[in-house]
Formats: C-alpha cells, structure tokens, sequence
C-alpha cells in the first residue's frame, strides 16, 4: 500500500499547482499512474486534503532522516533547532505545493488539519532533538515551535533573496526572540518576591503531564490528580 500512496502522491505533484490539493489533483493522479479511481479513493478517502496531508508527512519523514544522517552535536542547541526548522522546509522543494496547502488548510473545515501537522512536525523535531520533557514543558516546546516554524514557512512563501537567505535570517530572529524569553524566565526564577508569585501557578501547571507514547499517543495530555498531603 505503501508504494502505491508514493505513486499517487508523485503523480499528482504535476497538478497540485494548477488544480491545488483537490479531487481533480486526485482523478488525474490516478488516470496518469493507471490506477482505478475506486483504488485512490481508498488510499485519500477525503481526496486532495488526504493529498496534501500525505505530502506534509513526507516532508517530515526526509527531515527525521536529514537529522538522523547529521552530526549536529556540535551545534548550540538554539543553532540545532533552527538547522532542523530550515531543514524541513527545505524538503517542501517546490513552494507552491506549499502555498497551495496552506491555502487549503485556512480554509475552516481543514485548518484542524493544519494545525495538527504543523504541531506533528514541531513535535518529530523535539523528539528527534532528543527532548525528554514529560509535564507542561512538553506543551509549551512545541506550541512555541510550531509558532517559529508556521511563521517561518509562510516568510519563505513569500521570500524572493537569493538562496531564500532573508528566510534563514527571520527563522534566527525568531529563534533569538524565544530564546529571550527563555533567559527573562530564568531569571524570575530566581527573584524570591516572582518566585513566590508563581508558585500557585506552577502547582496547577506540574499536573500536567505529557501524553502517553503508544497506540493512543495523539490523544491530548491528562492532568494527574495532586499529590496527597502528608499530616
């Protein structure tokens, strides 16, 4: 099955960019691969959405082998993050597959859609990076991924710089501006009179947990009850 997504997927590329990511894509991919379009129906039940979202996750699967191939340890941390962002956006190749997809996915029935492959991307980045976070922190790496990457990708769309360098330059700003935010929150950490302050907060925040890996693993994160009180 899997080769014959790949078939489907690779033949209709050649008219996303006339037909966008729709049904017509789907029946002319089949017609030019010789597949029956009873077949392709199977394998993208919603047609073109089905299509795009095939098309993303390949996208992610050449970064995660990207990444896997390289030696980046050598890299700040920052610097690793931003090598794996630039990465996967240089799988996408062709940008108007890209700018077809992501006028399909701000459309209201499919932006779920989108924005669930855009945290599935931020999240395979953190795991193949190594993040081990297990409580609210899991959440808040990927959420502030997802904002880095999505702004990122619709810069590049619309960036004409020779060898998309504005784009590798905006993705260093925004990196830069998280990790100012990171340094500010380190060091309310360490005033007493904040630390107090959000001591409440962080309570309710430490019951959230990050969501099991396994069969189940979209599924959102739980909140575990508090501990018991000793007396």
């Amino acid at each position: 099955m899997r080769d014959q997504i790949d078939i489907l997927l690779d033949a209709a590329l050649l008219h996303v960019p006339f037909d966008g990511w729709s049904d017509e894509a789907l029946k002319a991919a089949a017609n030019d691969s010789g597949m029956d379009i009873a077949t392709a129906r199977a394998l993208f039940p919603r047609g073109g959405v089905d299509l795009a979202l095939a098309y993303h996750r390949r996208g992610d699967a050449q970064m995660a082998a990207k990444l896997a191939a390289e030696d980046i340890s050598h890299l700040r941390f920052r610097d690793r993050i931003a090598f794996a962002v630039r990465t996967r956006i240089e799988a996408a190749e062709d940008r108007e597959l890209v700018r077809r997809g992501a006028a399909l996915f701000a459309l209201p029935p499919y932006a779920p859609d989108g924005a669930r492959v855009i945290w599935g991307t931020a999240d395979l980045i953190w795991n193949t990076l190594g993040d081990s976070s297990t409580d609210y922190n899991w959440y808040t790496k990927r959420a502030t991924l997802a904002g880095v990457y999505s702004s990122t990708v619709l810069y590049w769309l619309g960036d004409d710089s020779p060898n998309a360098q504005a784009t590798w330059n905006f993705l260093d700003r925004r990196i830069d501006g998280v990790m100012q935010f990171e340094r500010v929150k380190g060091a309310a950490e360490k005033n007493p009179l904040l630390r107090a302050a959000l001591a409440g907060p962080k309570a309710i925040l430490s019951c959230i947990k990050a969501p099991a890996r396994g069969p189940q693993s979209d599924l959102p994160g739980h909140v575990s009850p508090p501990p018991t009180q000793q007396g």
